[in-house]
């Protein structure tokens, strides 16, 4: 169950940033649509290199945020596995320690 509740709140992180990313992209289109002191083609020809350039940066976030969930997800993974794991060598410690009390260990 904690594992879907991690999974979850990773999802709830990238939305979130993603939906940043997407405001702050539509505030700068936004600002560049507003002519102020030239045409509405000198404009449009000032912002199509620009918006190339937008895209690959917004498309190299994407992939930074993928690439650090994956990253996140697999130290979360060991940490899970080695918290399992601790908990078994306990488990045996606890049995040795009851056949000792009891008298039943050799």
């Amino acid at each position: 169950m904690s594992e879907n509740r991690g999974r979850r709140s990773l999802r709830h992180i990238l939305v979130a940033f993603i939906s940043i990313l997407l405001h702050s992209h539509q505030g700068v289109a936004d600002d560049l649509s507003a002519p102020k002191n030239g045409t509405a083609i000198d404009k449009h020809a000032k912002s199509g290199g620009s918006t190339g350039v937008e895209v690959v940066g917004i498309f190299l976030a994407v992939i930074a945020i993928v690439l650090l969930s994956i990253f996140l997800f697999k130290m979360w993974q060991k940490k899970k596995r080695e918290e399992q794991h601790t908990r078994l060598l306990r488990l045996f410690e606890e049995d040795d320690e009851l056949e000792l009390e009891l008298g039943l260990h050799d």
